[in-house]
């Protein structure tokens, strides 16, 4: 067995998004290789209605699928297939966009006004960007739960992890995507696939991710009355960790615990010629896509 070690650690950045949507972008639009087959992850979280109201009105998606998961709220969502549905707390929502789909997504706070949810884009090879759309809503009673003994507690969203297997499946990167609790002061190592590509999102409490036997926080680069210094840190809220090679990844949580997503999946190892929501192999086929939106033959008639 290997531990993964954490090859970066970054918080992630606010941006707005839509029609005007506060939001923190962990990664997206940088070198899609990176963490290749993920190309974009967001945390849309706020309590105040006046900076998501406005939503994602309708626009175009061609070349990826992208993973919806809201943890407090509502999204109501349409496309032009002509499906249309409300994601709630807890809920889960995976979509195809193939060859080209247009939707919108309208956020909704809980009574107390808050929303929180997270979307992750993921590539499809060049052999199925042009694919049918489709998608899949998935309801949080249908999301299994897993606890162990120390009280760590994992939803399995997609993949199979500690002998459950989670509702949402045909994605083409075949990805594993984890939420998990680990209660304070507690170490818990998570198995992952040597082959792919990992990375854990932070999104509550603060925990260590480390290679060492160990675990004190994660070692950075600080200034420190103007002087560069090598501290340990924890990582926490809205912090994106990257990890190398390996099959393990390790936590140990801080004083409050740590909740995180933990997310892997097969490197795809593409070109990409990527513009706004649409990702293809090519310029040719990214071109080719615009001037199909502008010519109203973007959407593909059903076989």
């Amino acid at each position: 067995m290997s531990l993964r070690p954490t090859l970066e650690t970054r918080r992630a950045q606010p941006t707005l998004e839509g029609a005007g949507v506060h939001l923190h972008r962990a990664f997206g639009f940088h070198s899609p290789s990176e963490l290749d087959p993920f190309l974009l992850f967001d945390d849309f979280r706020n309590d105040d209605p006046a900076k998501y109201a406005s939503g994602f009105p309708w626009h175009p998606h061609r070349g990826i699928e992208t993973i919806t998961y809201v943890l407090e709220g509502e999204v109501d969502h349409g496309d032009s297939l002509g499906n249309t549905g409300t994601l709630g707390a807890g809920d889960v929502q995976w979509m195809t966009a193939g060859s080209g789909i247009l939707h919108q997504e309208m956020p909704r706070g809980n009574s107390h006004g808050q929303m929180h949810g997270f979307q992750l884009w993921a590539n499809l090879p060049s052999a199925l960007k042009m694919t049918a759309p489709r998608y899949q809503d998935v309801k949080a009673p249908d999301i299994p739960v897993v606890t162990d003994d120390d009280g760590t507690r994992v939803r399995v969203i997609v993949g199979s992890f500690w002998g459950r297997t989670g509702p949402v499946d045909g994605i083409a990167a075949d990805p594993q995507y984890l939420d998990i609790s680990v209660p304070p002061g507690t170490r818990k190592t998570f198995k992952v696939d040597t082959y792919r590509r990992a990375f854990a999102y932070v999104f509550a409490g603060s925990g260590a991710f480390t290679d060492a036997s160990q675990p004190t926080g994660i070692l950075l680069e600080k200034e420190v009355m103007g002087q560069e210094v090598n501290i340990r840190d924890l990582s926490g809220d809205r912090t994106l960790v990257r990890f190398g090679t390996g099959d393990e990844v390790t936590v140990q949580a801080g004083p409050d615990g740590v909740r995180f997503l933990l997310i892997s999946g097969a490197p795809i190892q593409e070109p990409v010629a990527w513009h706004g929501p649409i990702v293809m192999n090519t310029a040719q086929e990214l071109l080719q896509a615009m001037a199909e939106l502008r010519n109203g033959t973007f959407i593909k008639p059903a076989h």
